[in-house]
């Protein structure tokens, strides 16, 4: 993807996705964990987003996809141990994982 400043990208582990944030943009993509499937296969297109807020105390998060912020996702970062999932070990990504997710 042109314009893509890797030093503007932000990322967010949640329990079953890797979050990434191109905050120069606005815009975001959700690559899924865990799955036994090609890094394209297992992520989203780049979507526009209006906002971003994180709550350190509790982990939550929450994304703004409309300006009017009517239409929301939440999810919850994933922790060691984790109080969502139950886990205390995160699936990781390759770096080569992601630096093909952004450059897609």
């Amino acid at each position: 993807m042109s314009g893509l400043d890797p030093s503007s990208i932000d990322t967010l582990e949640s329990c079953n996705s890797t979050w990434m944030f191109d905050r120069q943009n606005m815009q975001f993509r959700r690559l899924l964990k865990g799955l036994d499937l090609d890094s394209m296969s297992a992520s989203t297109n780049w979507r526009p987003y209006f906002g971003l807020e994180i709550d350190d105390e509790s982990g939550a998060f929450v994304i703004k996809l409309n300006e009017p912020g009517t239409r929301l996702l939440r999810a919850w970062r994933h922790q060691d141990p984790c109080p969502q999932c139950g886990t205390t070990k995160t699936t990781e990504i390759s770096l080569s994982d992601l630096k093909e997710a952004m450059d897609s």
